[in-house]
């Protein structure tokens, strides 16, 4: 088990309340942190904010509730876990700016950023109702309640015409009793998450293509939940944990020691989870009683890069290869949440991965060197502070073009909502293709227009192709 934090001990004459609530709900003493400044220097959205993160941290020391509960930094926080890393103190400040919501709105103070409480709830209440996150039915929700009826009309309407957003939610059974369903040995559980099965369709058949291509089964569990996402964490935490070990009971129940995630913020939650349960088992003795199972932790939980390196790599693949990708540059972008926090992911190489580099050098094209590798996208913001979102990804596709790329390659159905989706929208000299890394490897591989499919990206990358003579 990890060690306790030592217990939050205020200064004689301050008020310590709510630094000793932090410490009850997260175990986090704010009286560690040392004013740094880490979390600050590295947060990519603290140029929004009203109060720095290590700000915050200090008025939490000082019981200044007012500057803690009033400040909209927590609700702007983009859940990036940078400042998580980076804390030499091994704070979770992420956690608790996530505190300082919830903590706000149980007192009965009004949200500093209306949109991003909005945001949640509609999140959560689809999920709630059909299992799973009913884009439509959010989005809705959230232009009734704000009154921006019109706002990203422009952007519905290119998805709708690319057939990506389903009109009608698709519901799951939350059954108790878990059914065994016969699967070939040695498959791989194959946890699509929300996006794979509406906006990232494009993701979902050029990842089931290129595994099939390289021998890799696999299986899509039945009855998956949503793994509840940011929304979750900020608003219900014993929910963001409920979810993600359900899917985890179901996926070992039905006998696979192995699940891939295609999506990062979907692999980050699952992490999440088995990191919690092997090192609180208070936490998890609380998680098995609400569902009724018992959890023995036996199913490996990878991302998609991940699971294409171990069970083909760079060799096998580069042996399949059927159309190189020479003469093509492309900056890798992992994202945030694939990487971080590394003790929870468990990622070697935090803040320079290689993994998705490897693989897509091994199909000939050429991989630029960068240093925004794990930046944020400003993902989670991209349905309530747009102009974030806006900022932050066109400063991304800036670099990479300042890196020498043509194109960037994606892991993330969020990352590849943001710089692909909105591209339009950032009104940049030259558009940049944005692949994700499964659509080049489908390229590679020869495998058919229509599970490589190019047509559904916004920003339609065969231009580019056509003039390589890739397509």
């Amino acid at each position: 088990m990890e060690p306790k934090q030592p217990p939050a001990r205020p200064l004689l004459g301050i008020n310590g309340k709510l630094a000793s609530r932090v410490m009850e709900e997260l175990g986090q003493n704010v009286y560690l942190c040392y004013q740094c400044v880490k979390c600050t220097s590295g947060c990519p959205v603290g140029r929004f904010f009203d109060w720095q993160p290590h700000q915050v941290m200090r008025a939490l020391q000082l019981g200044e509730e007012e500057i803690a509960l009033h400040s909209e930094t927590p609700w702007l926080c983009a859940s990036c876990q940078t400042c998580s890393t980076r804390c030499p103190q091994g704070l979770d400040v992420t956690a608790i700016m996530e505190f300082l919501t919830r903590e706000a709105q149980s007192r009965g103070i009004k949200p500093e950023v209306p949109e991003v409480a909005v945001f949640n709830q509609a999140f959560m209440r689809q999920v709630r109702l059909w299992g799973r996150a009913y884009e439509l039915g959010m989005m809705g929700e959230m232009k009734l309640r704000s009154g921006k009826m019109t706002e990203d009309m422009d952007l519905a309407a290119k998805m709708l015409r690319r057939n990506k957003l389903a009109f009608l939610p698709s519901p799951t059974r939350r059954r108790r009793k878990i059914k065994r369903q016969p699967h070939p040995t040695g498959a791989v559980a194959y946890y699509p998450g929300c996006s794979l099965h509406s906006t990232a369709a494009e993701f979902d058949a050029s990842a089931r293509g290129v595994c099939k291509a390289l021998g890799i089964r696999l299986v899509e569990p039945r009855d998956w939940l949503c793994c509840g996402s940011t929304a979750a964490h900020r608003s219900d935490p014993l929910a963001a944990l409920q979810y993600p070990l359900r899917n985890l009971e179901i996926i070992e129940q039905s006998g696979f020691t192995e699940v891939t995630m295609p999506c990062a913020s979907c692999f980050n939650r699952h992490k999440t989870v088995q990191h919690e349960i092997r090192h609180a088992p208070e936490t998890r003795g609380q998680l098995e009683k609400a569902s009724g199972d018992h959890y023995e932790d036996r199913v490996r939980v990878s991302s998609l890069v991940e699971t294409i390196q171990r069970h083909a790599g760079p060799e096998k693949l580069a042996g399949k290869i059927k159309r190189s990708l020479k003469g093509l540059r492309v900056a890798c972008y992992y994202g945030c949440l694939l990487t971080r926090p590394p003790e929870v992911v468990e990622a070697s190489h935090p803040e320079n991965p290689t993994e998705m580099d490897q693989l897509l050098q091994a199909t000939g094209l050429e991989v630029k060197d960068w240093s925004y590798k794990t930046s944020c996208c400003g993902g989670s913001h991209s349905l309530t502070r747009t102009d974030i979102a806006l900022q932050l990804s066109r400063e991304l596709i800036e670099h990479a073009r300042k890196a020498g790329a043509e194109a960037i390659a994606v892991v993330c159905p969020l990352c590849h909502a943001n710089l692909d989706a909105r591209q339009f929208q950032m009104k940049l000299p030259e558009s940049m293709p944005i692949f994700y890394f499964t659509q080049l490897l489908a390229l590679a591989l020869g495998l058919p227009e229509k599970t490589v499919a190019l047509h559904k990206n916004l920003t339609d990358p065969r231009p580019l192709l056509k003039g390589k003579g890739l397509l």
